[in-house]
């Protein structure tokens, strides 16, 4: 028996505009590619709630692994999100909830999942998070969201993801699940949809760091520099992808939104500005990932002034975006 909540194939799937264009960061992180997609297939703008982008922070030792907020998320859409107990297994929850008309957000390992062929399908046991749409238990097939796209798998990968037959082991622990109820989900008019996605700018903006994170960053990453040259290469991209990839592409996707927003306000020219400088960001934090990985394997290079120029840019950008909503 087949549980299914929309009517997809991962032959036709055209994934959202924010995926399929030519992009500085091609993903940002398997929670926030997801939703888009799922946002995207269920006839919703994922750039409706992308404020939260806005901010984001440098916690330390990281940027912000950023995800939609759930109350954002109820807020733009009527989506309603919270952690679920799978305490029957989480195959037996996934059909249920399908069959009920709700999506759940599940972690699993990417080992089993096809759409990551060459990078650790098969290869490397890597957490990452997905969204089924379809699941058919006799036939040991799933339909399912990932990161930029919507993908289907069958037999042993299927037994993989779930933790069932071949698959399953007495010791592994349950994955993380959320819930996602769309009882109250609305279609909103353009003008709704703006006026919401103004006041969840103006809450991020009120939200924002007090000081400047990538300031800090920066210090933090002189303090890093030593510490990657005694380390491998893995090491180095786990690093890279909780602080500069984050910080990037969070970056690449609030200067989405603000471009969005200014379109929908008649041209807003301070959000348009304000996208331009957090394009630039997202440019120069990509552009010195390559320029640390030289640094890693022991080369001299000098990254100061592009440290601090996205530190200025972040300063501008956060400037316009404030101004456009009067704060």
């Amino acid at each position: 028996m087949t549980s299914s909540i929309l009517p997809l194939s991962a032959d036709t799937y055209q994934v959202h505009p924010i995926h399929a264009t030519e992009r500085i960061w091609t993903e940002t992180n398997c929670y926030v590619d997801v939703w888009i997609e799922v946002l995207h297939s269920l006839r919703l703008d994922p750039l409706a709630a992308a404020a939260f982008t806005l901010s984001t922070d440098f916690e330390g030792d990281q940027w912000t692994f950023f995800k939609y907020p759930p109350e954002d998320l109820r807020r733009a859409y009527g989506i309603d999100v919270h952690e679920m107990n799978p305490w029957r297994g989480v195959l037996q929850h996934v059909t249920e909830q399908l069959r009920l008309g709700r999506f759940l957000t599940m972690e699993t390992n990417s080992y089993y999942l096809p759409d990551t062929a060459g990078v650790s399908y098969q290869i490397d046991a890597v957490k990452s998070t997905i969204v089924p749409n379809l699941v058919d238990v006799e036939k040991r097939r799933l339909g399912y969201f990932h990161n930029a796209g919507y993908f289907e798998l069958e037999g042993t990968d299927f037994d993989g993801v779930f933790g069932v037959g071949e698959g399953s082991g007495s010791a592994a622990l349950p994955p993380y699940v959320e819930i996602i109820r769309m009882e109250r989900m609305t279609q909103r008019s353009h003008d709704e949809t703006t006026e919401i996605a103004l006041g969840l700018l103006a809450d991020h903006i009120a939200q924002r760091p007090r000081d400047n994170p990538v300031a800090r960053m920066a210090e933090r990453i002189a303090t890093d520099v030593a510490w990657l040259q005694a380390n491998s290469l893995e090491a180095f991209h786990l690093w890279a992808f909780g602080t500069l990839r984050q910080c990037g592409a969070s970056s690449q996707m609030a200067a989405a939104f603000c471009r969005w927003l200014a379109e929908r306000t008649g041209g807003c020219p301070e959000l348009t500005e304000a996208a331009a400088h957090w394009d630039a960001l997202a440019g120069s934090a990509k552009s010195l990932q390559f320029v640390l990985a030289r640094v890693a394997r022991g080369r001299n290079a000098e990254f100061g002034s592009t440290l601090a120029s996205m530190a200025q840019d972040w300063d501008l950008a956060q400037a316009m975006s404030a101004r456009a909503v009067g704060l």
